[in-house]
């Protein structure tokens, strides 16, 4: 038992709870608000190895005392196994993606206090909720837990995007939650039937009933099971067909918002990716399934890049096709695959929350997204201009940033695995992402500036720079050095595949 490890979870929920308390106390929230965000990286890096049950059950394999006097057909079966209440796991996989969750929300957090003259504690308090439910997301090993935080995840990003009160942003707000009441009750329904079958919410004890014949794996209602919490997967990760109003709520989000629930959608991806595999992997088409819907999200959400005039927009699909290569490597489904995946889950939050805040400053200086209204803006704003290159060439995988190494490490392995089609398309579709950010950062930088465009006096807040220039150092440190992230992640990775 490690008390550190709930302590990720209640740590935020308890700060989003008093900024809601105080929302109209500014000084109250900003400092409350930095205190805690400070300590979401912090406290994963301090964190041992280990698991905690909740109520401080665990299994009666583990607790003589709660075993004793229960007769023989109980203790000697795998019931003396079976997980008597919720785990959360928490392991070197878990600790780079939860720090990197803690760094992203401390700086999208640190970002919006600097950018506001008033601090909103009902904003604070949706981004803390958020990253709380979605900590919770990456260490729950009880898939019902995890749907009960999926739902909260999900109640965050919507009320991110109405408290940023942008033109359009309640109706964008309104949709998603709409395809959410539909999308949450059939991974509800995934999960009861998955309990139905198996007897147990727990994960590893599911995964232990299918691969010791307590169950049927060619039981249709686990094939049913399948799909269904696969269409929540879908969903909550903004994968085809939820790609387009997935870009919606990142385009009707204020920058560090965005970047905060890109960082949402990216882990939700990852962390429900892994467990359909634990789950679901002996289901051959179920891997076939995600390298589909993964090509479909990078082809669809970069041609629809192509098309936008607003920024947000542009940077918003290049955000969903980027997950596309998390999904390849998941579905390729080889030790070296699944950890390039998850590099890749790393490095796109990083670089897609850097593009947020990066473009963000054209927002700060102009009101305005659509470039064919922007231009100009290298002379206004040069040293974020430079940033903002950079994080476009770490998207588009361009050596040494950190998505080289990912997309490096993806396209090796598709060539490994006898899928070189694979590695020809990501290489292609690389190109492609390049092309597009360059459309953008050439109408809103070096276009000339027209006449008619207001640009707001003043310098960009010390915080926004101050982020900006964190997540490069992330990106040169993961694209110099890839073991740092990858070391962290071939443990799990191994595991899947065993």
């Amino acid at each position: 038992m490690n008390p550190l490890i709930p302590l990720m979870v209640i740590i935020p929920i308890t700060c989003a709870l008093l900024l809601n308390l105080f929302h109209t106390k500014d000084r109250i929230v900003k400092i409350l608000s930095i205190v805690v965000a400070l300590a979401l990286p912090i406290i994963p890096l301090v964190t041992t190895y280990g698991f905690h049950y909740v109520g401080g059950y665990s299994t009666l394999a583990n607790s003589p005392t709660l075993a004793q006097g229960l007769p023989a057909f109980i203790t000697n079966s795998a019931l003396n196994l079976f997980h008597m209440g919720i785990v959360y796991s928490f392991g070197s996989a878990q600790q780079i993606l939860i720090f990197i969750l803690g760094l992203i929300a401390f700086l999208a957090i640190f970002t919006s206090l600097s950018e506001t003259k008033k601090a909103s504690g009902v904003y604070a308090f949706l981004m803390f909720m958020g990253t709380a439910a979605m900590t919770a997301i990456l260490l729950t090993d009880d898939i019902f837990n995890l749907y009960v935080f999926f739902e909260i995840a999900a109640i965050a990003q919507v009320g991110i995007v109405v408290a940023s009160k942008i033109k359009g942003s309640y109706e964008t707000a309104l949709k998603y939650m709409i395809l959410g009441s539909i999308a949450s009750p059939l991974l509800l329904l995934g999960v009861a039937l998955l309990l139905g079958v198996t007897g147990n919410v727990n994960i590893t004890d599911i995964v232990y009933s299918l691969q010791h014949g307590l169950v049927d794996p060619k039981n249709p209602v686990l094939l049913m099971a399948c799909a269904l919490i696969t269409f929540g997967w879908l969903y909550a990760s903004g994968l085809p067909p939820f790609h387009t109003i997935k870009s919606d709520i990142y385009s009707k989000a204020l920058p560090h918002g965005a970047a905060l629930l890109q960082v949402f959608s990216v882990f939700t991806l990852a962390a429900l990716g892994v467990i359909i595999l634990r789950i679901f992997s002996y289901l051959a088409f179920s891997k076939v399934f995600i390298i589909a819907v993964s090509l479909a999200a990078m082809i669809l959400s970069i041609t629809m890049a192509l098309m936008q005039t607003d920024v947000k927009r542009i940077i918003g699909y290049l955000a969903v096709g980027e997950l596309g290569y998390i999904g390849l490597g998941l579905g390729i489904g080889t030790a070296a695959s699944i950890t390039a995946g998850l590099f890749q889950a790393v490095n796109e939050a990083v670089i897609t929350a850097f593009l947020f805040i990066g473009f963000g400053n054209i927002l700060y200086k102009t009101k305005e997204s659509d470039i064919r209204k922007l231009g100009g803006m290298m002379v206004e704003t040069p040293k974020t201009a430079l940033l903002v290159l950079l994080a476009g060439l770490a998207m588009a995988g361009v050596p040494p940033l950190n998505a080289f190494q990912s997309k490096l490490m993806l396209i090796q392995s598709a060539l490994s695995a006898g899928i070189p089609e694979l590695g020809i398309i990501m290489i292609l579709l690389s190109i492609v992402t390049f092309m597009t950010f360059m459309k953008a950062f050439y109408a809103v930088y070096m276009r000339p500036k027209p006449r008619e465009l207001e640009i707001k006096e003043g310098k960009i807040p010390k915080a926004t720079i101050f982020s900006l220039v964190v997540l490069l150092i992330v990106c040169i440190i993961l694209g110099l050095f890839p073991q740092v992230a990858t070391g962290f992640l071939q443990g799990l990775a191994n595991s899947l595949v065993i």
